[in-house]
């Protein structure tokens, strides 16, 4: 394949990539020119036919399995990634879990497989792959998904929540402690995008009306919509971009949650004394 888009030369490992965002995201940066290694914990065959999509691309790929809940497997995937690919430009730190109960009701255990996998799993990832960074010429870039969760409440979240503002934080200080160093750190917010495991907690979801009730831009998002972003943050078209943290989420976080016809819009409508 001809040697074209943004990120021709560059070598990829995204973690999470056996399904919805991740394996987008995995696919876009190959057709965008981007050596990829897919990481997956339990989705086998969604990684290895993105593999199959991305080889036909003319792109070197691999898939690699680990647990991130585990930060000897983060280890190991990072440098099964760098031996791959002689390198690493790139970390999309995806991978994640959501899970949801009544707060009264988390146990230890919730918990702790909540942390471990969507926090202590991407700072460990992030901390090997910054390793390798440091001794390269051109020296890489960390892009963090977090969540809209991150920066609002939703019921039943508390532990889910709580991790995706975590992320949001360390994203911050991780940016300013590397960038001096020549390591640009950023994250993703999205909002409600559209993928299969929608459909498995709720197999009568119509996207269609969701998206037009619920969010201002009339549209559930798509995969291809935080594959895009992740793209734009991993060129230097976002070159002066440092510890930001990119909303995308149709416009649901600008929206208030108090439905307009509970209000009383009328300025003045009501007076002292």
């Amino acid at each position: 394949m001809e040697n074209q888009g943004k990120l021709v030369g560059k070598r990829a490992l995204v973690t999470g990539a056996g399904t919805g965002l991740g394996r987008e995201i995995a696919l876009e940066f190959a057709r965008q020119g981007a050596d990829v290694v897919l990481h997956y914990c339990h989705s086998a065959k969604g990684a290895y036919s993105a593999v199959e999509e991305i080889r036909a691309m003319g792109r070197r790929t691999e898939v690699l399995q680990a647990d991130l809940a585990d930060p000897a497997d983060c280890g190991k995937l990072v440098d099964g990634a760098v031996s791959l690919l002689g390198g690493i430009d790139i970390l999309v730190n995806n991978s994640g879990i959501t899970a949801s109960k009544p707060f009264v009701e988390v146990t230890p255990q919730d918990f702790d497989l909540l942390y471990g996998v969507n926090v202590r799993g991407q700072f460990f990832c992030a901390q090997r792959a910054v390793q390798y960074m440091l001794k390269q010429e051109h020296k890489g870039i960390l892009i963090n998904m977090t969540s809209i969760h991150g920066c609002t409440g939703f019921v039943e979240h508390s532990v889910y929540d709580g991790t995706k503002g975590a992320i949001w934080s360390w994203t911050r200080e991780l940016a300013v402690e590397l960038a001096p160093l020549g390591i640009r750190v950023n994250g993703i917010a999205p909002g409600w995008i559209l993928v299969e495991s929608h459909y498995k907690a709720n197999p009568n979801l119509d996207p269609e009306d969701v998206g037009q009730r619920l969010v201002p831009w009339k549209r559930l998002g798509n995969p291809i919509d935080i594959a895009r972003a992740c793209v734009y943050l991993a060129t230097d078209e976002s070159s002066y971009m440092v510890g930001h943290i990119l909303v995308v989420d149709g416009g649901i976080t600008a929206k208030s949650a108090l439905p307009l016809e509970t209000l009383d819009t009328t300025w003045g409508a009501t007076k002292e004394g």
